[in-house]
């Protein structure tokens, strides 16, 4: 755990960062091993679990055999302290070849100057004009320098989970817009059985899920509008958090105040709720857990006006860092993990959406619910995308801070919906505020 005087260190050398970051050149770290010497690189995966794990010792096994100089050292971190370690790391420079990276911490790593510029060698990659050009563009925004810092390897999607086989029973359709939604959670919320019609992800991670139905909701794309002003505190947002809060304990369970992502997913996984807000990604324990007809995939509710909204950016992928001694060996690694080959059996196996082109032409994809969900709804032309401000180096820090509280805060009466509404605006205001002074300093 960090003290109040680390956080604050931190916070200072993020600050401090973002002044310096023109004022020094990356490292130089074309350092070369001797002929015949075996290189080890060391690769932090910010994601460790018996769900991911597995699948990362396979993909190095291979590597490995493909490159018999490189020695892989895996280190698995458990997602909800990865960010700390990886920030502890940063302060005494002791940091690995490459990690996975979060898309929302590569403002933050940018500023701090710790990554390696990718392009380079992207340029020269066979397979770079296969990643989802999009993708790689939406991530080069992120950035003030517009250049390359992490090579997306999957996306996500934010869906609902649902059972069909209680729908069925019920004779209850699925919902396609928002009061569908609401009136849904309430005819499959049946207490005599024990079960309820939503969970709300109430814990670690709450500020991370809520925007993303906030958005679907109103349908807007922009998180400021023209003059600077956030729009979580907009009145459409405080409607449906209003609503959406207002489930809690009538329609969902007790524990949801405290339910990180593990806690939500079992919540499902086990019959205690008939529809749960996640992404694609937990297919897998789904898969694990249930019978195939006791789960399905369904696109989050459509807008007033018929429009369906996602969230930019929703991609993971990995970066370099730039003390590392062997940048070609750690990039013949992430270039690896990218390929199409890797991406498919990664993808496949945690069931997530691949970022190379050809991946998402492979019949396994075809075959797969919850991608033939993800191809309808990128395919969809009433499909927009909102884009929350990562380029903000304060931005999961605001999430983790003051939004993951302030839902709890609303959860446990403590707070109204307007108070926590407007006190999480004014935070992303400031830091907004910041950001563009320091903007306007290096023009």
């Amino acid at each position: 755990m960090f003290t109040k005087g680390t956080k604050a260190l931190l916070s200072a050398c993020v600050l401090s960062s973002l002044v310096l970051l023109s004022g020094c050149g990356q490292k130089d770290v074309a350092t070369q091993p001797k002929t015949g010497e075996k290189v080890n690189i060391v690769f932090w995966d910010e994601n460790a679990g018996p769900d991911r794990t597995p699948y990362y010792e396979v993909l190095i096994k291979k590597f490995e055999a493909q490159n018999p100089n490189i020695h892989v050292e895996y280190v698995g971190l458990p997602k909800k302290s990865a960010k700390q370690k990886i920030d502890t790391a940063i302060a005494a420079n002791d940091l690995p070849d490459v990690s996975g990276i979060q898309t929302s911490w590569i403002a933050d790593f940018t500023a701090r100057k710790v990554l390696l510029d990718l392009d380079p060698m992207f340029d020269k990659w066979s397979e770079k004009e296969k990643i989802s050009p999009s993708i790689i563009q939406s991530n080069r925004d992120m950035v003030l320098d517009k250049k390359l810092y992490q090579i997306p390897n999957t996306m996500n999607m934010e869906i609902l989970w649902y059972r069909p086989d209680w729908f069925k029973e019920a004779g209850v359709k699925v919902p396609e817009n928002w009061d569908e939604f609401f009136d849904t959670v309430e005819k499959m919320t049946d207490k005599e059985k024990n079960r309820y019609g939503f969970t709300i992800r109430g814990g670690d991670g709450a500020a991370i899920q809520l925007p993303r139905m906030m958005f679907a909701y109103s349908g807007y794309t922009d998180f400021f509008d023209a003059n600077g002003k956030c729009r979580i505190n907009d009145p459409k947002h405080v409607e449906f958090v209003k609503k959406y809060l207002a489930l809690y304990k009538t329609f969902t369970p007790k524990s949801d105040v405290t339910n990180g992502y593990k806690e939500m997913v079992a919540a499902f996984d086990t019959g205690a709720v008939a529809m749960v807000q996640h992404n694609i990604g937990s297919y897998s324990e789904h898969k694990k857990s249930m019978k195939p007809e006791q789960y399905a995939p369904l696109t989050l509710p459509k807008t007033a006006d018929g429009k369906v909204i996602q969230e930019g950016g929703n991609t993971i992928g990995y970066g370099i860092y730039n003390t590392s001694k062997h940048p070609e060996e750690a990039w013949k690694f992430v270039s690896f993990l990218c390929s199409q080959e890797s991406q498919s059996y990664w993808n496949q196996s945690i069931g997530q959406i691949p970022t190379h082109l050809d991946s998402l032409k492979e019949p396994w994809a075809k075959e797969l619910p919850h991608m033939q969900l993800a191809f309808k709804v990128l395919s969809d032309p009433n499909l927009r995308f909102y884009q929350p401000p990562m380029y903000l180096p304060e931005y999961r820090s605001i999430l983790d801070q003051t939004g993951d509280p302030g839902i709890q805060a609303v959860m446990t009466g403590k707070k109204t919906v307007e108070e926590f509404l407007n006190e999480w605006a004014a935070t992303f205001e400031k830091s907004k505020q910041k950001y563009d002074a320091y903007i306007a300093g290096k023009k």
